[in-house]
């Protein structure tokens, strides 16, 4: 837990992810394959220009903005940006009902399943090329330390018997009325030693994994990861060229003066971002845009943004 005396150098630990925003070449088709495959429906959209802004969740909580972008290439894998966005699930029932429907989605790639120690989850690939996580927690008194760090691991996870366990017809019709929300993001980025001095250092985020050379894991308030940063595919990319893919990463903060905490820091790196009052915005190393707001932010303003 954070402690009033450490507030200036570390952020908020109730500090939350919220909506990814993703730039997409063909807005009915991503916003179909989120819909039908992750339940997400639709909630409100809006026309900038050339642009289509329409945002997708569970019932009205936002978990993911598209903006229709024409022209851009396709994502890069090489590239910095999104490795995947972390759907966080309640119950095991709700996660499995929400695998199963992108399992039988045409579109849908799946890519693997792994029992993480602290969560159980399962990975997938949009037909646009974005990563994406479904995954659900264990208990959090279960989780292990081990010289300091939350013991994570990567270990077989059979799909086919999860399924057989968890799912249920209840949770299979009550589709979008199950609560989900974006619990981590994982991003790819061209240095471990860039990414920590930044979401570490300058925001405020603790790390909870850093023994490991290829990536960082780091929270707030000991969870065991609200960002994962790797190098795994990306290693030594400079900043990122205008294409599909990540187009926001969302953070909230409990108060204004947590905002105000993470100005400070960013002040005295010479970070340059904007304060609208209600949220700052930056971008780091590689040129991701990073919001952070405050509780609240209705859809017209994520639209707005």
């Amino acid at each position: 837990m954070t402690s009033p005396h450490d507030a200036d150098r570390v952020i908020h630990p109730d500090t939350q992810m919220d909506a990814v925003t993703l730039r997409v070449g063909d807005l009915d088709l991503m916003s179909g394959y989120y819909g039908d495959a992750f339940a997400l429906n639709p909630i409100e959209e809006r026309t900038r220009g050339r642009e289509v802004h329409r945002v997708l969740g569970r019932g009205d909580v936002p978990m993911m903005r598209l903006i229709h972008t024409p022209d851009l290439p396709e994502v890069n894998p090489r590239e910095a940006g999104l490795f995947h966005t972390a759907f966080l699930f309640d119950t095991q029932a709700s996660l499995a009902a929400t695998v199963y429907r992108a399992a039988h989605d045409a579109r849908t790639r799946f890519t693997g399943s792994s029992d993480h120690l602290v969560s159980e989850a399962f990975y997938f690939t949009d037909p646009e090329n974005n990563g994406i996580e479904l995954y659900t927690d264990r208990a959090r008194d279960t989780w292990q330390h081990i010289n300091g760090e939350i013991s994570m691991d990567t270990l077989y996870l059979d799909p086919n018997e999860y399924l057989r366990t968890h799912l249920t017809q209840d949770a299979l019709d009550a589709g979008p009325a199950l609560a989900g929300r974006v619990g981590h993001v994982h991003l790819q980025v061209g240095d471990i030693g860039a990414a920590r001095a930044f979401y570490v250092d300058t925001l405020g985020f603790e790390a909870t994994v850093s023994s490991l050379p290829t990536a960082l894991f780091a929270s707030a308030g000991g969870y065991h990861h609200h960002l994962g940063m790797n190098v795994w595919n990306s290693r030594g990319a400079g900043p990122r060229a205008a294409r599909l893919g990540l187009g926001e990463v969302a953070i909230t903060v409990p108060t204004r003066a947590d905002l105000d905490a993470v100005a400070a820091r960013l002040r005295e790196r010479a970070q340059a971002f904007t304060d609208n009052g209600t949220s700052l915005i930056t971008h780091d190393p590689w040129g991701t845009e990073v919001t952070l707001s405050l509780p609240g932010v209705t859809v017209d303003e994520l639209l707005a943004r």
